[in-house]
Formats: C-alpha cells, structure tokens, sequence
C-alpha cells in the first residue's frame, strides 16, 4: 500500500468519504468500512466499470473471471464496459489482427449478452482523455508499487518480454478506472491487486491535490474467479492455454480431450478428484454437474476420457445461445459498429468532466 504524505497542520484528511459527500449528486452511505480510504459511500445508482483485451480470442477465464460478473451487474448499476485496445498494444504489435480482435471482442460480449440499452460499451482508445489522465496519475505513483504488481512479475519470471506499457499497466488501468467516477470494478482474482493499486492511487492524488476522485471496490465471484487454463496454470492468452468460448467444434473437442490426466486406472478411486484439471473446469461451467462427476470420480470407476467427453458436451452446450446471437451480430456489423460509437460518445462524455476536475485540482487550469 502507499504511504500518505503528511498533512499540513489543521487540513482535512481527504478520503472517499468526503469526495463522495461533495464531489457527487444522490449519494447515499450503506456501508462503514475500516480501510485506507475511510468511509465508504455508494451513489444510489452505482457506476461500474470493466474492460477486456482484444488481444486474441476470448476464452473461459474471460467469460466467467469477468464477463459473465459483467454482464449480471449491468442489471444493477450504470455500467460502463470497454474494449481495451491500448492495453492490447503492450503484448500485441500487429494492426490489422488488432482491428479483427477489437470486432471479435463486441461480437462476442454481446453475443454472450451485454445489452447496450443498459450498458455503454465503447473502445477505450475513443477516449484518448484517459492517455492525459494516466500520466498525471503517474506523477504520484511510485516505482515499488509498479515492480510489486503480480501480473508484471509473473510475466517476467515466465520470461516474456517486458516494455513500459506492460510495466505501467496498472497506472492505466487506474485510469481507466477513475475517469468514469466507478464505484464498482468486477475483476478476476489475479486482477484484484491493480484494483487495490487504483484505490491508493486514487487517495494519494486526493491528499495532494484535494478532493477528486471516487475511491472504487473490486467485486469477485469467488467460487469462478480463477479458471484454470489447460496446463493447470491460470488460464490467460500470454500463457497459450485456453478454451476460447467461440471456435471451430472439432478443434476445441480436440483441445478439451487432450487434457493430461495421471497415470491412476478408471477403477482405482481418486481421494484428491477436487484437483483434477477436468472436474475443476466442469465446476466452473455447471457448479452441480461438476460437484456430481467429482463424486464419480472419488468413488472409483469413472474414466478419465469420459470425464473429458462429459466437460466438453457441458462447455459447447453451455454457449449454444450465445453462438446463435453472435451468427446474427456477424450479419449485422452497422449495429455492432453503431452501439460502439454511442457508447464512445457518452463515455467521452464522462471522461471530458472527470480530467477537467483533475487537471483543475492539479493546476494545469
């Protein structure tokens, strides 16, 4: 966490409690929480905010570490839902497969039911505001709390080439966060640090500068937060390991078959079946499916190509919905472009009001 800078004899400290309590219209408090940023407040209409990369196919660990969390709280809130195309640009350096990756993300976070009469769903590089604001936020940011990041340094010990987009990552995201006045981040599990990086981040400019940013809160799904990708490891397209949610169905039966078991017989029972790769990934899809062949497969006489046949008939039923939606949006390519040129002029919208209070606060007006 970062260490505040001393106040100044008799000046107020600033936390989100008291943005909150003047920076925003039709507040109202519903929880007391005894954390860095003091008391927290909710608009009665919560803002929630979440993007992804277009930076290759959409997979598992995409759907249900943050869309599917994404989608259900469109219901709740005023949701702002983007496509990170800047972020793509730190792992991803072809343009043309940027472009194709960018459509390929709307399709399919439609498809899978975002509702844009609901949702502002836009590209994030159609609100270059948010370039401004990172570097003003990178000017408190220190470099320890960049080099604690876990994404950064898991990248690096797997070897993957490091630049500064990758290494600043979380001062963008940060950005992204707090450009938008988000009350609520819905992220996986591994995303849940460059949340908590954002808070502090937040609070720090809040110190310097004087009340102008809300303080935001990560929301996890526990029990589906963390996919596992077909290695065992956290599923992730850096890591070449996962089940894309839309794709060729021969291809992805092959992928799902080709899972490594160990070398126990059908009939020998599994004491530890919670740790198969198969049973976790069937507990992601369909949580009572899963828990009833994790039975089988404890109890003995259960084989493991059967388990696989069982995970693969559950994923591709589980997006047959979805893939029928996504045939009539491929067909209709002025609306998918249209809901995100909307969804980029209110988010401009936003974002315009949100750096002026920034750049106010921090004398550049």
């Amino acid at each position: 966490m970062l260490r505040h800078s001393k106040r100044e004899a008799g000046k107020p400290r600033v936390t989100s409690s008291n943005l909150a309590g003047k920076r925003l219209n039709n507040q109202i408090r519903i929880s007391e929480t005894s954390c860095n940023s003091g008391l927290l407040f909710y608009p009665a209409y919560m803002r929630i905010l979440s993007g992804i990369q277009p930076s290759g196919a959409l997979h598992l660990g995409n759907y249900f570490g943050m869309m599917r969390p994404a989608i259900e709280l469109q219901e709740k809130g005023e949701a702002f839902y983007f496509i990170a195309d800047y972020h793509s640009m730190t792992s991803l350096f072809d343009a043309a497969e940027r472009r194709k990756n960018t459509l390929d993300v709307a399709l399919d976070f439609l498809a899978c039911g975002l509702d844009p009469k609901r949702a502002v769903f836009f590209k994030q590089s159609d609100v270059p505001e948010v370039c401004e604001l990172a570097w003003l936020l990178s000017t408190l940011t220190p470099m320890g709390l960049l080099e604690r990041a876990h994404s950064f340094k898991d990248k690096s010990a797997k070897g993957i080439p490091i630049n500064h987009g990758l290494f600043a990552y979380p001062v963008l995201m940060a950005a992204d966060i707090l450009i938008y006045d988000s009350n609520v981040v819905p992220v996986g599990q591994d995303q849940k640090q460059h949340v908590e990086m954002t808070r502090d981040i937040a609070i720090k400019f809040n110190e310097q500068y004087g009340q102008t940013f809300v303080i935001p809160e990560p929301q996890i799904k526990g029990e589906t937060a963390k996919v596992p990708g077909i290695d065992g490891e956290k599923m992730s397209k850096s890591y070449g390991n996962t089940i894309e949610i839309f794709g060729d169905e021969k291809a992805l039966r092959k992928k799902v078959m080709a899972l490594k078991m160990d070398s126990r017989t059908p009939a020998e029972p599994k004491p530890d079946a919670e740790l198969n790769l198969a049973i976790q990934l069937l507990k992601v899809i369909d949580a009572s499916v899963g828990r009833e062949w994790e039975e089988r497969l404890r109890a003995g006489g259960l084989g493991y190509g059967d388990l696989k046949k069982q995970l693969f008939e559950v994923y591709w039923e589980h997006f047959a919905t979805a893939r029928a939606k996504r045939a009539e949006l491929v067909a209709n390519l002025d609306y998918v472009n249209k809901v995100l040129a909307d969804g980029s002029a209110k988010a401009r919208a936003k974002a315009t009001e949100v750096l002026k209070r920034a750049r106010k606060a921090g004398g550049l007006e």
